[in-house]
């Protein structure tokens, strides 16, 4: 399982591994044990947000496991509501405090919009004054690195705007069937290092025949495949688990998709998300 000791240099020389494991609908008194269950295996890079509700289960597994904290890569995500500067400062501290660690490794705005208007209004300068205290944090060592989720074009252009610091990374839904080649053009244009989140879409990929068909061809799984795919694109993957059968499983995927099949998955479009889609970021906006 060597991806697990494979990294990406952010713009500022900070290592992020390339392959995480994401906690979103994990219950905080599950997320300890699935944090300490992931860094057994080998994970080194654990993402949560204040809207998932677990930050303080998953600050509990990194402090518990069996690995020291500094071998560990922790990102957080500044909820999307908080488009102010002083309600992101006071945040920030909160989540280091429910973390209970001295530093976070990345933190994120969330989304350029609060979550029931996403997509929606111009909170440009919310979130610029959002970044001001992300910065003041980063340059007060509180914070290793900072970056963004769901930040389009026009969002990443209006926060540069008074930015000090460019974002760190970019946090994406990526995905076979969903690959924004403009914007990850544009990320890396900017040195800017795109995480992908879903690569798995949320689980309704499985039911593609396609991808299904791609994966037989190189004897490994639908999960495995699309894992793979994200990881060749050059972004940081984050697969969505608590089962250590999963995690172990997401990790095999030291094999190489081929240029044509890599090209297949870049046109494939398939974004229907079943249920998910109630969730803004599957709703097709």
């Amino acid at each position: 399982m060597t991806v697990l000791n494979e990294t990406y240099a952010l713009s500022n020389d900070v290592a992020i591994p390339q392959l995480g494991l994401g906690t979103w609908f994990i219950p905080d008194d599950a997320a300890a044990q699935a944090v300490r269950d992931a860094v057994e295996i080998g994970y080194r890079n654990i993402d949560t947000a204040q809207a998932y509700g677990n930050e303080a289960g998953v600050g509990e597994g990194v402090r518990t496991a069996s690995v020291p904290r500094d071998e560990l890569f922790v990102s957080t995500k500044l909820a999307a509501e908080i488009k102010d500067y002083d309600d992101a400062v006071a945040a920030i501290d909160g989540s280091l405090e429910k973390l209970g660690l001295d530093t976070i490794d990345l933190m994120l705005i969330h989304s350029p919009q609060p979550w029931d208007d996403f997509r929606g209004g111009d909170y440009a300068e919310g979130n610029r004054l959002a970044w001001r205290a992300m910065e003041e944090a980063y340059e007060a060592g509180k914070l290793r690195s900072i970056g963004v989720s769901n930040f389009l074009q026009e969002d990443l252009d209006n926060l540069l705007e008074g930015a000090n610091v460019v974002p760190h990374v970019n946090q994406l839904l990526v995905h076979a069937g969903n690959t924004p080649v403009d914007l990850l053009d544009y990320c890396e244009s900017k040195g800017i290092v795109v995480e992908a989140y879903s690569p798995i879409a949320h689980g309704e990929i499985l039911n593609n025949p396609e991808v299904t068909a791609m994966a037989e061809t190189y004897g490994v799984s639908v999960p495995q495949l699309c894992i793979r795919y994200t990881l060749q694109l050059g972004t940081v993957s984050l697969p969505k688990t608590a089962n250590p059968d999963h995690m172990r499983s997401n990790a095999e995927v030291d094999f190489e998709i081929s240029a044509e099949d890599m090209q297949a998955l870049k046109e494939l479009h398939d974004q229907d998300y079943g249920e998910s889609s109630e969730f803004p970021v599957y709703s097709g906006k």
